[in-house]
């Protein structure tokens, strides 16, 4: 059969230039929300909160972050809960089809899935990545994630890869995906760990040449996979001097090795309240009624499994119950603010944040912290 010429316009590479997506834009503190498709979001504790994992909270959530003007929603890809008195992140949402939902309730925000891609073919992610990126109009991308919790890699019937090879795989499964998205015609693929014959794949993304992507990789292996092929990387180090140092080191090794630009935004947990007092009281409060066997679970996973994590697991053990992780933003909105200015000052280009009771804490930080970091021109 015979393509007409209206349907080859539609089967051409990138409507809508990479460049011109919301995560690339001009903003000096770019702002995405983390995690909410999973229940606990960033928190692991039985403080109250009113979050729930419904699809109709997960619309209203997506639809303040919009409205409010921030950049990306970025959410876990997570196939079993952590264990413990809560299950943390038991609940949870496919990250794929949460994606294109939301693009349909969404009208400017960017919508990542993120995929362990060990679970997933090329050709079948591939698919499922241009499809939301229609819906969206071109406002879609991938968080790509190597796969790190020996649990669920054996719920897919396989043992976890040796913590290197997996960006091995992951590099080649990106080339895969690349020409999946931009070759035209059919095509063999003949890879270590993928082999195909007379692929084709249409349509093309609307995002050119490719889907926005970011990785969280800072051990050696993981800098190298996110300086040769994404577009942000996350990362959750321990102080402010060590962000500087790594965001000044991916940023050189993109260019140097592979002439291309790379953002590093860092990922957080912001407590924000009227008064000082209150904002470490309720942070307190988190740590306090905390989940420590499902963290104990987490960090006994990271610890055998991910480089990229173990000094924060050593170190930091509450900012598993308070943050996954990553850092603590806590006090007034004049003090949230100068954290965000603090992170800026490091090298970070946004902050991918999460609160302990999403909906009714964004409207906090739209009403109370978004005009002070336009005044301190971190955004416009």
């Amino acid at each position: 059969m015979t393509m007409q010429a209206h349907e080859l316009d539609t089967f051409g590479v990138g409507d809508v230039e990479l460049e011109s997506t919301p995560i690339m834009n001009d903003q000096k503190m770019k702002l995405g929300l983390f995690a909410f498709n999973c229940s606990g979001g960033m928190v692991m504790s039985n403080a109250p909160t009113s979050f729930r994992v419904t699809w109709e909270h997960q619309k209203k959530i997506a639809q303040l972050a919009d409205r409010i003007g921030f950049e990306a929603l970025v959410p876990v890809a997570r196939w079993r809960g952590f264990g413990g008195e809560t299950n943390f992140n038991g609940v949870c949402y496919e990250t794929f089809t949460w994606a294109a939902g939301l693009a349909e309730a969404t009208e400017n925000i960017q919508i990542f899935t993120t995929t362990h891609v060990p679970t997933v073919h090329p050709i079948v992610a591939a698919k499922m990545a241009t499809t939301v990126d229609h819906i969206s109009a071109g406002r879609y991308g991938i968080n790509v994630v190597m796969g790190w919790f020996p649990p669920e890699m054996k719920m897919f019937g396989a043992d976890q890869r040796e913590h290197d090879e997996r960006y091995k795989f992951g590099g080649e499964w990106v080339d895969f995906a690349q020409e999946l998205w931009t070759r035209d015609g059919s095509f063999d693929f003949d890879g270590e760990y993928f082999q195909a014959k007379g692929v084709e794949a249409y349509p093309k993304p609307l995002s050119g040449p490719r889907p926005a992507l970011i990785n969280a990789g800072t051990s050696p292996a993981g800098l190298e996979f996110s300086a040769k092929y994404v577009d942000v990387n996350l990362t959750a180090l321990d102080s402010l001097e060590s962000m500087k140092t790594h965001s000044d080191k991916i940023k050189g090794r993109a260019r140097e090795a592979y002439n291309r630009d790379i953002q590093v935004m860092t990922y957080a947990l912001v407590v924000c309240r009227d008064t000082e007092e209150e904002a470490q009281a309720a942070h307190k409060r988190i740590i306090d009624e905390g989940d420590w066997d499902g963290a104990r679970n987490v960090m006994g996973a990271l610890g055998m499994e991910s480089q990229s994590f173990k000094a924060q697991i050593e170190q930091f053990q509450e900012r598993f119950i308070a943050g996954w992780g990553g850092i603590n933003i806590v006090g007034t909105p004049e003090q949230v603010v100068q954290q965000f200015q603090e992170l800026s000052d490091a090298g970070m280009d946004g902050a991918i944040i999460g609160f302990l009771d999403y909906a009714e804490e964004l409207e906090h930080f739209n009403e109370k912290v978004m005009p002070l970091l336009r005044e301190a021109g971190l955004r416009h």
